[in-house]
C-alpha cells in the first residue's frame, strides 16, 4: 500500500465530467496506484526500494511504448527547485506532452521531508543508482530518458552503466565522473567546519566568478537551500557524494572489459563552470558517434533535437516559425548560471545523421550534432 497525496490535480470522471481533487490523502494498492497515472495530471508517491524509501513525482500519463523522461536532480536542490522552471517552458511542454515524466528526489531531499534519525546509513552512490529500476519496474515504465544535473547526472550514469537495457539515452549536466582525492576531500571538510552548510554547496553550485558577481541569484539559492531542504539529510546527502568514487566507464576497445555507457547521450557544461573539467574527462570516456556535447545554448531545442534522433517526436512546430514568443525561462539557475544561458538559438558546427530506431512515423528520421556551441 501507497499513500496518495496531492495538490489540486484533474481528475477524469467516466461520462465525460471533469473535477477536482485537492488535498486529498488516500490509501492505494499498487494496480490503483498505476490507474492513476492515467486518471491524474499529476501524483505524488513515497516508494520503497531495496534501499530505503524514495521520493518519486509523476506527471501525465505512459505513451504506448515510448520511454518515462525521468529526472534527477543536484544536491542542494530537489526536483522543484531544479527541474520547475525547466519543465514549466512552453516548448518543453510541447515535447512532455508526448511522454510521461518522473521526478526523483534523493532520500530526504524533497521539501517538507521529515529528518533522518541519528546515526541514518544515508544510501551511497551506487545504492542511488539501484533505487531507480525499482520505480521503472513499479509504474510500468518500458525504459526511461534520464536527465540528471550534477549528482543526478552521476547517478544516473551510474544507472546507464549497471542497467542499460532500461536507458534508452541521457542528457547529463555538469556531470563530474571522478571520485574526489585527498586534498579535495580535506578542503571539503574543512570548508564544512568554517562555513554554514548552504555555502558549502553553493560553490559546487555555482563557478567563483559568479559567486562573486551574480550575488542576488546566488542569494536566492542560498535562502531555498537553507529554507527549503532539511539541513541534516542535506549534509548525509553532501558527504555521500564527496565519498563517489570515478565512474569505471572507458570506450569501447580502448580498455579490455571496460563498461561503457551504449545508449545516445548528450553532454552539457557552461563555460568555468565548476565541473568543467570532469565534463570534458566524461566526453573523452563515451563513444564519440553516440555522445553530443552542447556548450551554452538552448537546451529545450537541443533535447528535442535529441529526442528526435532516437526516433521519438516526428515533428514538434517551432512557435518562432508561428510568430509566438519564444520563452527565455530555462533550467533554474542553469539559465543564468553553470551552463549560461539555456534559453538561446544559434548556430549549429556539424551534423550526423543518426538512425531511427524507435519511429512512430516514417518521417521521424533526427539529426543529432556531435559538437554543438550556440550562440548566447
Amino acid at each position: 500500500m501507497v499513500a496518495y497525496q496531492g495538490n489540486i490535480s484533474t481528475l477524469y470522471i467516466p461520462g465525460g465530467q471533469i473535477s477536482k481533487v485537492q488535498d486529498v490523502g488516500i490509501e492505494w494498492c499498487q494496480w490503483s496506484e498505476l490507474l492513476l497515472t492515467f486518471l491524474i495530471d499529476q501524483f505524488t508517491v513515497h516508494h520503497s526500494t531495496p534501499y530505503g524509501m524514495i521520493h518519486v513525482v509523476i506527471k501525465g500519463a505512459p505513451k504506448g511504448n515510448r520511454p518515462a523522461i525521468l529526472t534527477y536532480h543536484d544536491v542542494g536542490l530537489n526536483h522543484k527547485l531544479c527541474f520547475n522552471a525547466f519543465f514549466q517552458n512552453e516548448d518543453m511542454q510541447e515535447i512532455t506532452k508526448h511522454f510521461v515524466v518522473c521526478h526523483v528526489d534523493a532520500p530526504g531531499q524533497q521539501i517538507g521531508a521529515s529528518q533522518f534519525p541519528q546515526g541514518y546509513q544515508y544510501p551511497t552512490m551506487d545504492q542511488l543508482a539501484g533505487m531507480l529500476p525499482s520505480v521503472v519496474q513499479h509504474f510500468g515504465f518500458k525504459s526511461i530518458v534520464g536527465i540528471g544535473v550534477g549528482a543526478g547526472a552521476y547517478i544516473l550514469a551510474k544507472f546507464a552503466l549497471i542497467f542499460p537495457d532500461l536507458v534508452e539515452g541521457l542528457v547529463l549536466l555538469n556531470i563530474d565522473p571522478n571520485g574526489k582525492g585527498w586534498i579535495d576531500w580535506a578542503a571539503s571538510k574543512l570548508s564544512g567546519l568554517t562555513s554554514t552548510l548552504p555555502d558549502t554547496v553553493l560553490p559546487h553550485l555555482f563557478s567563483q566568478e559568479e559567486l562573486m558577481n551574480n550575488t542576488e541569484l546566488v542569494q536566492s539559492y542560498r535562502q531555498q537551500i537553507n529554507n527549503t531542504i532539511n539541513q541534516f539529510n542535506l549534509q548525509l546527502f553532501w558527504n555521500m557524494y564527496n565519498s563517489r568514487r570515478d565512474l569505471e566507464m572507458s570506450r569501447t576497445g580502448t580498455v579490455l572489459n571496460a563498461k561503457t555507457i551504449r545508449c545516445p547521450v548528450m553532454l552539457v557544461v557552461g563555460d568555468n563552470a565548476p565541473a568543467e573539467e570532469g565534463v570534458v574527462e566524461c566526453n573523452s570516456k563515451l563513444d564519440p558517434t553516440n555522445t553530443t556535447f552542447l556548450k551554452p545554448g538552448k537546451l529545450t531545442e537541443a533535447f528535442k533535437y535529441f529526442l528526435q534522433g532516437m526516433g521519438y517526436i516526428a515533428y514538434i512546430k517551432d512557435r518562432r516559425l508561428s510568430g509566438g514568443p519564444v520563452p527565455s525561462a530555462s533550467m533554474t539557475r542553469l539559465a543564468r548560471s553553470r551552463t549560461a544561458s539555456l534559453t538561446s538559438a544559434g548556430s549549429i558546427d556539424g551534423s550526423r545523421n543518426r538512425p531511427c530506431t524507435h519511429s512512430d512515423s516514417s518521417d521521424a528520421v533526427g539529426q543529432l550534432n556531435h559538437t554543438m556551441e550556440v550562440s548566447c
